[in-house]
């Protein structure tokens, strides 16, 4: 899953939320973002703390914008 992988290139701590639910998950782990059922149209919260959180949120907010390059 392509935004796992992003994630995965950072050292920050990256979570991600759909904006409907409390819990937020761990978006460096497939399995966790898979669970989120977010499909086309479902807005997410991407947030990041530590080194390199800013450009992790910034990457990652840029890959949904571009349809995780599907096309």
């Amino acid at each position: 899953m392509l935004l796992a992988e992003t994630a995965q290139r950072f050292t920050a701590h990256i979570t991600v939320r759909r904006t409907d639910q409390d819990e937020a998950v761990d978006a460096k782990s497939i399995m966790k973002i898979m669970m989120l059922a977010a499909t086309a149209g479902t807005e997410l919260e991407i947030r990041a703390t530590g080194e390199g959180a800013e450009e992790a949120v910034r990457d990652l907010v840029q890959l949904v914008k571009v349809g995780f390059d599907e096309g």
